[in-house]
Parts: C-alpha cells; sequence; structure tokens
C-alpha cells in the first residue's frame, strides 16, 4: 500500500523524502504508524531499482530539519511509474478492504475508476459487517463475563463499525446513481469554538 500511495503523491508533484512522509502522514492517516524513515526510504529504494521513479539532486542549498542531507535529494515519477500507478489503482481484493488498504486506496478514488471504486466499496463492507457480526456475538454471548471498560470498548467498536456500514451504504449508493459524495463544508467537519462571554448583562 505503501508502494501506492508514494507513486500517487509523486503523480501530484516531485517531493523530498521529508515532504513525502509529511504527505503521506496527513493524507494518509490510516498508514501513519508504519511511515518512518526507516520504512520509507527501503521503499523509495525499491521503486527506484524498479524503475517507477528517478532522483534529482536539487538546486537550493536548503535543507529540510531532519532530513540531513537526503533532504537534497527529489524523487519523481517516471513514466513506468504512472503506469504501475494506474496499475495498481485497478487491482481490488482482500487487501484493500482491510483498513489500511482501503485508507489508501479512497485516498485516490478520484482518480479510479466507477467499477473498481464500486468493487472496492462492497468488498470494505463486507469486511466491516463482519467485524461488526463478531462484535455483536461477542456482546450476546460474552457480556456477563466482561468488566465494565471492556465492555464499553466493545460496544464503541460496534458503534463505530454500523457508523462505517452506514457511511459505505451512502457512497455506494452514490456511485451506482453516478454521483460524487456531497460536499461538506468546514463548519460541518470543524464546529466552532465556544466564544468567550462577555461581562455585560
Amino acid at each position: 500500500m505503501l508502494e501506492l500511495a508514494i507513486l500517487g503523491l509523486l503523480q501530484e508533484a516531485p517531493m523530498h523524502g521529508y515532504e513525502l512522509r509529511k504527505e503521506l502522514a496527513t493524507k494518509l492517516g490510516t498508514l501513519r504508524a508504519a511511515i518512518s524513515y526507516g520504512t520509507l526510504y527501503p521503499t523509495l529504494k525499491r521503486l527506484k531499482l524498479a524503475g517507477w521513479i528517478s532522483e534529482a539532486e536539487t538546486s537550493s542549498d536548503i535543507i529540510p530539519p531532519m532530513t540531513s542531507k537526503r533532504g537534497r535529494v527529489v524523487y519523481k515519477i517516471t513514466a513506468e511509474g504512472k503506469e504501475r500507478f494506474a496499475e495498481l489503482l485497478t487491482q481490488t481484493g482482500p487487501e484493500t478492504y482491510d483498513d489500511a488498504g482501503f485508507g489508501v486506496h479512497f485516498t485516490f478514488f478520484s482518480r479510479t475508476d466507477r467499477a473498481t471504486r464500486l468493487r472496492i466499496l462492497e468488498g470494505r463492507r463486507r469486511r466491516v459487517e463482519e467485524r461488526r457480526e463478531g462484535l455483536r456475538e461477542v456482546l450476546s454471548r460474552a457480556a456477563d463475563r466482561l468488566d465494565a471498560y471492556t465492555l464499553e470498548l466493545q460496544r464503541h467498536g460496534l458503534d463505530a463499525c454500523e457508523r462505517e456500514v452506514r457511511w459505505l451504504e451512502e457512497l455506494i449508493t452514490n456511485e451506482r446513481s453516478g454521483r460524487t459524495p456531497a460536499f461538506r463544508n468546514r463548519a460541518e467537519i470543524t464546529p466552532e469554538p465556544p466564544r468567550p462571554q462577555s461581562d455585560r448583562p
């Protein structure tokens, strides 16, 4: 999945390692735990050896913080890398239904054909429904043996699964009717902080 993410980001613009890691962490939160320099640079090396990306030295002497001399190397996607990215976008299967795989593919859905998007969404829905049924079974069979905090954690997981299934069903309905997800403005996503109260009566 990291391969797809890197190629997708480099399609947008050439980047050095620090920028790539920052963009990956920002856009692909599901992969955040796996994005260390110890993971990123070996992957970049492998992509370079495969001919999917190339390196170029920057003309600037400015080095991004915490990158040492590595910051001077800028990575660019090659023509072969663009073909590989297009190929990866069409792949569907169990790995695209898991949390990390689904998150990466969903990030690039605007560049994915509708049939592939539908297969991934439907596969993800099945995966989450299986998880939901497993949690329901735990709660029905073992609720009386769980302590209050473990029980609350199981309920939280079940609530999250139910919300995601509803969200996926909405996306699937939109895809089948040729609609894109409805845009939500910033006010809907991030509530305004409470305003300080005036001392006046």
